[in-house]
């Protein structure tokens, strides 16, 4: 009987061959991605020291896009201030939009929703966030424009006496207004699917105590839920951002591009880098190209700041949480 015992297991520090090939891949890929994001980097700010150099500040402030006749950039007159506002309007106007639906929907879905409904709701809002852009655009430009432009005569009539919303010339299609729908429509299956991870993940025990003190479902909600998934509603909505302020082939279908910075977010007059650099990338100079160059630059370092106050709102409500 002694010989057909259990041998104990040998307790030991050493990691496994299968986790050490596990963390190389992982590390391998966590460095790829740095790499190729300073390669990225490097590369704009290579092509595009020229128009800082010759400009400066200047480059970000000032709405005047005049290239130059070819022979020296200084003769030209290189500024975004106009699409980089836009861009910023149409960015935030699109969060503004979203993230109610988003949360309310993730809610539905994780509390609300019968179980035969949730994985078909499930399966269409991933559906959604993998629509290639251009599908969007055609989406907005076809459909929801005629609509949106009825919304925006409404606005107009009732609530013309607000700056943002009083209309100088009476044209209501591709606005910022317009845009700002079809990138709201474009993110919302983003923050959609990461408040419902983490919604999903509430604990239970803390609902049932709400329960079991009298809560209806919507305090348990508002009490236990919500709170607990504030720091994942956070970082999708930064995710959702991030795609707004990049996004290109869909807000430049929607929307006229003009340089002039426009507050008037109803009227056909708008803007923003990314399809700015769609529009004129083509028929570029070498010079407007390294303009172009640069403003590529200033929309990815945006990015980036982006990205970290994120991580920093996350944080600090992770922890309030």
């Amino acid at each position: 009987m002694a010989d057909n015992a259990v041998q104990p297991r040998t307790i030991t520090t050493t990691p496994r061959t299968s986790d050490r090939v596990f963390r190389g891949i992982v590390t391998a890929g966590g460095l790829t991605s740095l790499i190729i994001l300073g390669l990225i980097a490097i590369f704009l700010a290579s092509k595009s020291h020229a128009v800082f150099s010759t400009f400066g500040w200047h480059f970000i402030t000032d709405a005047t896009w005049n290239p130059d006749d070819g022979t020296t950039m200084s003769t030209g007159q290189y500024g975004i201030g106009a699409m980089l506002v836009g861009t910023l309007i149409t960015a935030a106007m699109a969060i503004l939009f979203a993230v109610p639906v988003a949360v309310g929907l993730a809610l539905f879905m994780t509390h609300y929703a019968p179980a035969w409904m949730r994985t078909p709701l499930t399966l269409l809002v991933d559906l959604m966030a993998a629509i290639p852009s251009i599908v969007f655009g055609l989406w907005g430009f076809f459909v929801l424009m005629p609509i949106a432009m009825h919304w925006s005569e409404l606005i107009n009539h009732y609530l013309g006496w607000i700056p943002i919303f009083s209309v100088p010339v009476p044209i209501f299609d591709r606005s910022p207004f317009i845009a700002s729908l079809v990138l709201a429509v474009m993110i919302v299956p983003i923050i959609t699917a990461i408040a419902r991870e983490v919604y999903a993940q509430a604990p239970r025990d803390h609902i049932e105590a709400a329960y079991a003190l009298g809560a209806t479902k919507w305090v348990a909600l508002r009490t236990v839920v919500i709170p607990h998934g504030r720091a994942g509603v956070v970082g999708g909505t930064m995710l959702g951002l991030g795609r707004a302020l990049g996004e290109t082939v869909a807000v430049y279908m929607v929307l006229n591009l003009v340089y002039a910075v426009n507050w008037h977010v109803l009227q056909s007059a708008g803007g923003s880098v990314a399809s700015m650099i769609v529009n004129k990338f083509g028929e570029a100079t070498p010079n407007e190209v390294q303009g172009l160059m640069a403003a590529g630059l200033v929309l990815f370092l945006l990015t980036l700041v982006v990205n970290l106050a994120a991580n920093l709102v996350v944080r600090r409500t992770s922890r309030g949480a």
